[in-house]
Order: structure tokens, then sequence, then C-alpha cells
């Protein structure tokens, strides 16, 4: 079950009413998880002490060798000034390149990346299921290690290895407003882990990873009920891998429309 934070008794009182969720159709899906795709990355980016660069049309995160370019396409029709300058950011990247496009309208093929499509998904508020297995959301450094390990072997982010604690997951980021990392444990064992972010009335979920020993076994399922318990008033959205999107379904996401993701090609010794 997922852990919460408890309150002392207080006298009554009327209650304050709660706001209703803004709906979010499908159609509004990729831009809103647009923006908040910028609201992590912004996050980890001044985490992690980089360069943080925003545009009408992109936001992007310039970091190290091991971590690379990040791009954020935030609107479908980027002027001619904005696809110059991203030119120019790729170029001068001193890692690898990654670019999230959820309109799927920016073509990058000229700066020799390749690409690939995920969808959208989108889930309207509504309750969620406890999870089988224990889900804590992170609060001490040596938690956000094991999910960053978690991670890194997870999406075989080879980039980050030799491992160093904290490169992805700057224990500062533990303190950006609206961003939370969760672990899901095996007994007692941190299994699987993932990042949600709140911005702008909407949740949004990343790095949902399950530990190669501990795969088929629920793991992912348990993660993201667990941090999908404090977003449930919410309309959340993500973006899914094949693999994914199946658990995902079954969670009450509807695919909203497909995303383009491009990356630089690997250089050959």
């Amino acid at each position: 079950m997922t852990t919460r934070s408890t309150s002392p008794d207080l006298p009554a009182a009327t209650p304050a009413p709660t706001p209703s969720p803004t709906p979010v159709s499908l159609a509004e899906a990729p831009l809103r998880q647009a923006r908040n795709s910028a609201a992590l990355w912004t996050a980890t980016g001044r985490s992690r002490g980089h360069e943080v660069t925003r545009r009408r049309g992109f936001v992007a995160v310039d970091g190290d060798e091991r971590a690379g370019l990040r791009i954020l396409v935030q609107e479908p029709d980027l002027d001619p000034g904005e696809l110059a300058e991203l030119g120019e950011l790729v170029r001068g990247a001193k890692g690898p390149v990654n670019a999230e496009d959820p309109f799927g309208a920016t073509d990058l093929s000229h700066l020799g990346m390749r690409h690939w499509q995920m969808p959208v998904m989108l889930r309207p508020p509504g309750p969620v299921a406890e999870p089988a297995l224990d889900v804590v959301r992170v609060r001490e450094p040596e938690e956000l290690q094991a999910a960053e390990r978690i991670v890194i072997a997870g999406f075989e982010l080879t980039g980050f290895e030799p491992y160093r604690p904290g490169e992805l997951f700057p224990t500062a980021l533990l303190g950006q407003p609206g961003v939370d990392v969760f672990l899901a444990l095996h007994e007692g064992v941190p299994a699987g882990a993932c990042v949600s972010v709140v911005d702008d009335g909407i949740g949004s979920h990343y790095w949902v990873g399950t530990s190669p020993d501990f795969r088929s076994r629920g793991v992912g399922r348990a993660v993201m009920l667990g941090s999908l318990a404090p977003l449930a008033d919410l309309p959340v959205t993500l973006t899914a891998s094949k693999l994914g999107r199946p658990l995902y379904e079954s969670l009450g996401y509807t695919v909203a429309a497909p995303s383009t993701w491009w990356a630089s090609v690997p250089t050959t010794p």
C-alpha cells in the first residue's frame, strides 16, 4: 500500500469546497503533455545545474557529455528562428541529443537524427485501486539512489554508466515543486520506480521502470497505482512505450495522439 502523511486532530470546521479539475480532451492532451514534460526537464536541469533555454516553441536543457541535450517541443508551429536556434543547440551539444515532439509536427531529420513514435495517453480523474505491493514516496537520498539505479538499469541508460550517484536524479530534485519520485518494494527490496509531475492542474508520469531482477511480477502496475493515488482527482497524461501501452490502457488511459521522438545517431568509434 502507499504511505500517506497524517495530520493532528483539528477543531471541526466546514471544509472549503474542492474545485473540480478542469476537463482535458484528447485533442488537448499533446499540448498538456508538452507543458508537463517541460516542467519536469526544467526542474531536472536546474537541479543538475544545467543551462535551460525557454522559447515560445521549445524548451532545451543543455547538459554535459553524459546527460546530453534534451529538447521539449512546445508548439506545433516552430518559426524559422526557433528552428535555426534548435539546429545550433544540436550541433553544439556536448553529449547525446534527445527531442520530444508531442505534436509530431517538427522535422529534425536535417540534423542527422533518427526518429520513432510513441502515443501520448490521457487518463481522466477517477478512483485508483490499491497496489499489490508497498509503494513509497521517496524522501531520503538513499531511496532516491535506489530509484535512480532502477531507472538506469530498466531503461538501459548506458550513458549513465559507470554509475555516479545523483547524476540522473540529483538530490535537489526532491525539493522541486510538483515533482515526486516513487519506489515499489518487493518483499522490502526496491524493485520499481517512477517520477510524477503535477503542473498547471495536470499530472504526468515519467521513468516508469522495473529492475531487471523483478520483471513480470506486477511491479510496474504497483508503482503506477501507488503514484496515481495522489493524482486521482486530476487528469493525467504520459507517453507510452509499445510494451507499456497495455498496462496503461488497463489503468484507464486512452491514446490521444502519436508523439514523435528524435535522437542523435551514436557515433562509431
